[in-house]
């Protein structure tokens, strides 16, 4: 005959293995990155920005708080996990009784352990609803790092073409000054020599003073745009980019026709879908609760005055408990008519971020069309501004032109070139408004890269 105690013990050990059996395996860790987006800052071709996009990815606090969310939300996942699974608990003791004074009985020694397993059947789909839930929590967390990501990449990368854009200007402004003084010294001597009326060198000082003060006021912009990029980069210091210029990128090249599918890449798109998975298996939770629920459990107990006691008269309990819900003042029915509002809420949500990545992608890409048209206008304008200066300073130094003429074709020349710097630098933050509005990189198979003018 079958020992007792190796009976006892098999019961809850079966209960356990069966549990354990109809439980469903673990999903595994969603990984670093919902896609493989591709680097799309290096399609400007700049070293210098790739190992600070690369810094800002390290070093960024908001970055590194989604990924501390991310983290959070995994731990949640695993423990919703474990619901579907039997609880195991083992439990020992000893204890010693004695008199202290007087004739009372005693025990003496004593010694007691016990095994328990316990398990909750899933009979309505309410705990793997819990689990379902938590685990597309978990994604969305992880497509919210991915958009903090996003969002810190296409800043960082912004805030460097900003900053070397206006160092740009900068360096136009002060070419521009340097001529103006040029010129503000030719109209001085004129005047000296009695060829130039006191109004000519007034004039001309006052555009010295008004370059002179515009150039103050772009080296302003390009102190604060060195700020805003150490802050995406985490950095305490402003930060200031090395020698370059805005002419020396690439500018990527993208047809109309990009596939729709892309947008599909947005982790703001995902982490709705996410979400709304997640209102989905709430609803399923909700409903579960308001029907009954099933719980086993099973046990090994023994005790005894000695330790080699335990083994001789070991018991066992095995339990089966039902409970349900009677009257809760419509407590549960509230709860399930919330997950449902709340899944509308969440579905209309997802419907708009869709409606929202086309739109910004539509006009990422308008953007770009407009800017690429006025590339060819303003190249022109350039160099006919330039030819301008040129003919009205000769006809000036020849005594055939008025001072007028020239200061008026100065400020020409100085507002068609820092148009240009602006112009160039609109064209590649368009670039960045369109990579971002695709998730990312929109691919080889769909984008190349052209040099810019």
């Amino acid at each position: 005959m079958t020992n007792p105690w190796l009976r006892g013990l098999l019961v809850p050990m079966v209960l356990v293995l069966a549990a354990c059996a109809a439980a469903p395996p673990a999903p595994t860790a969603p990984g670093a990155a919902s896609a493989d987006h591709q680097a799309w800052w290096h399609a400007f071709g700049s070293t210098e920005l790739a190992a600070l996009v690369a810094e800002a990815q390290a070093q960024n606090l908001d970055v590194a708080a989604a990924a501390a969310r991310v983290r959070q939300a995994g731990a949640l996942a695993r423990g919703a996990d474990a619901s579907l699974w039997p609880s195991v608990s083992l439990a020992a003791g000893a204890s010693r009784e004695g008199r202290w004074r007087g004739d009372a009985p005693v025990a003496g020694n004593a010694y007691a352990a016990s095994l328990v397993a316990r398990y909750e059947v899933d009979l309505w789909g309410g705990l793997g609803g819990l689990r379902e839930g938590a685990h597309a929590d978990w994604r969305a967390s992880r497509f919210e790092r991915d958009a903090v990501a996003l969002t810190v990449t296409a800043g960082t990368v912004a805030a460097w073409l900003q900053t070397v854009g206006l160092r740009d200007r900068v360096a136009i402004a002060e070419l521009n000054l340097a001529d103006a003084e040029r010129l503000l010294a030719l109209v001085e001597a004129r005047q000296r020599a009695g060829a130039a009326a006191p109004l000519e060198l007034a004039q001309q000082r006052g555009i010295v003073a008004a370059q002179r003060r515009a150039l103050q006021q772009l080296q302003r912009e390009a102190d604060d745009s060195r700020i805003v990029l150490a802050t995406w980069l985490g950095r305490q210091a402003p930060t200031a980019p090395a020698a370059g210029s805005l002419v020396a990128l690439r500018v990527p090249d993208v047809d109309d026709g990009l596939p729709s599918d892309l947008l599909a890449r947005r982790p703001d798109v995902a982490r709705a879908e996410a979400r709304l998975a997640a209102a989905d298996a709430d609803i399923a939770v909700a409903r579960a609760a308001m029907l009954p629920s099933l719980s086993l459990s099973g046990g090994v107990g023994t005790g005894g005055g000695r330790w080699r006691d335990l083994f001789e008269s070991p018991l066992y309990t095995l339990a089966a408990g039902l409970a349900a819900p009677i009257f809760d003042a419509g407590r549960l029915a509230s709860g399930r008519d919330l997950a449902v509002a709340r899944k509308e809420e969440l579905l209309a949500g997802y419907r708009a971020s869709i409606v929202a990545a086309f739109a910004d992608a539509h006009a990422a890409l308008q953007a770009l069309a407009s800017l690429e048209a006025q590339r060819a206008t303003q190249a022109e304008q350039e160099k006919q501004a330039r030819r301008a200066l040129a003919i009205a300073e000769s006809r000036y130094r020849a005594g055939a032109e008025t001072s007028l003429t020239l200061l008026d074709a100065q400020r020409t020349l100085y507002a068609v070139l820092d148009g240009g710097a602006q112009l160039q630098l609109a064209r590649l933050q368009a670039s960045v408004g369109l990579f971002k509005a695709l998730g990312g990189g929109w691919g080889a198979q769909t984008a190349s890269l052209a040099a810019a003018p």
